[in-house]
């Protein structure tokens, strides 16, 4: 059965109306499903019997049935593994910040984009998931959040996939959680990473939406990156960087590079000077992180001390950097390492 989530708001209006319901109906089901967290046909109890049981015999109201959890030490990252309809595996993350509440929600199972370090990439490609899938991620956190008095702050879009590889089941599931009837997610909350898919930045740009944009960089040249990054053979640095500019002109947002910093490969000064240059007079931001291990590359993360220099390197280049803490190493929850076995 497909997922209920599937459905978007006018979708599921016509289709009520089809079965001979007033179209009010389905804006109870979009409460239910959006605000109230709902899990099964009998929790919508507004709704006729007869009506219950036959959502019920039509959709799958939870198309994911989370098998396992893992929690790090501190308790401040929390990773499930869902097993999907069709017996396949993604994983989605919960990150506890202070205040923020951070889900990392993904788009696939598995990825195409085969990305060296990640253990996703590792993995190979399976398929996309549907609108429904994706948003069920979040409807899960927001469940369980919502029975400890806590509620969903930030949602990274940076889990299992390419997000612009599955463009429009991407873009659908975030318009679901944007809509003000449904769950009314900020798209300002929402920030979306990709590899660099250059002709889908400029769809997504000319669209202007709101939500924030991160770009998969790691490398300032493109023999570097595509050795790391084999989507950069098809997309060169330059061409992708124009299409940054050309997106920061269309929307007047950032954009946020981001940079696994590995030890003796990309974390040296040469290379933050060479981004610097290449990103100079660009609205951005380089978000740096230490690798994140996997099985299936040997690099090493980058020491403190690396680092840094590369870190105040760019900023005396005029570059703003951050250096974000590595969460959920022990448990493989962190950037790059989801996948499953």
């Amino acid at each position: 059965m497909p997922p209920l989530y599937d459905l978007s708001l006018p979708a599921l209006t016509g289709l009520l109306t089809d079965w001979g319901q007033p179209a009010y109906r389905a804006r109870q089901i979009w409460e239910g499903l959006y605000q109230h967290f709902y899990l099964s046909a009998e929790e919508f109890t507004a709704l006729p019997k007869s009506l219950r049981l036959r959502l019920a015999a039509t959709f799958d109201f939870a198309p994911l049935v989370p098998e396992k959890s893992l929690a790090s030490a501190d308790g401040q990252t929390v990773k499930t593994l869902f097993r999907l309809a069709d017996n396949l595996r993604i994983e989605a993350v919960l990150m506890k910040y202070d205040r923020r509440r951070t889900l990392c929600i993904s788009t696939q199972a598995g990825c195409a984009m085969g990305c060296v370090f990640c253990a996703t990439g590792q993995m190979g490609f399976k398929r996309h998931l549907s609108s429904g899938e994706i948003v069920a991620q979040v409807m899960y956190y927001a469940r369980q959040l919502g029975q400890q008095g806590e509620r969903v702050t930030n949602i990274v879009v940076m889990g299992m996939g390419e997000p612009f590889h599955n463009y429009d089941n991407t873009m659908a599931a975030i318009d679901r959680l944007n809509d003000p009837a449904g769950y009314n997610f900020g798209a300002r909350r929402i920030t979306l990473s990709t590899v660099g898919l250059v002709p889908a930045i400029r769809r997504f740009a000319a669209e202007k939406r709101q939500v924030n944009l991160a770009i998969s960089l790691h490398a300032a040249d493109d023999a570097l990156r595509a050795s790391m990054l084999p989507v950069a053979r098809k997309y060169p640095l330059d061409e992708l960087l124009a299409a940054c500019r050309d997106y920061v002109a269309a929307t007047g947002r950032r954009v946020t590079f981001e940079w696994a910093l590995i030890e003796g490969v990309n974390d040296t000064p040469e290379q933050a000077r060479l981004l610097a240059s290449k990103v100079k007079g660009m609205l951005c931001h380089v978000n740096a992180i230490p690798l994140n291990p996997t099985e299936g590359y040997r690099g090493k993360a980058a020491t403190r001390q690396r680092a840094e220099k590369f870190r105040e390197t760019l900023e005396q280049a005029g570059v703003p950097c951050t250096l974000r803490l590595r969460r959920g190493i022990e448990i493989q929850a962190g950037c790059g390492q989801l996948a499953y076995k």
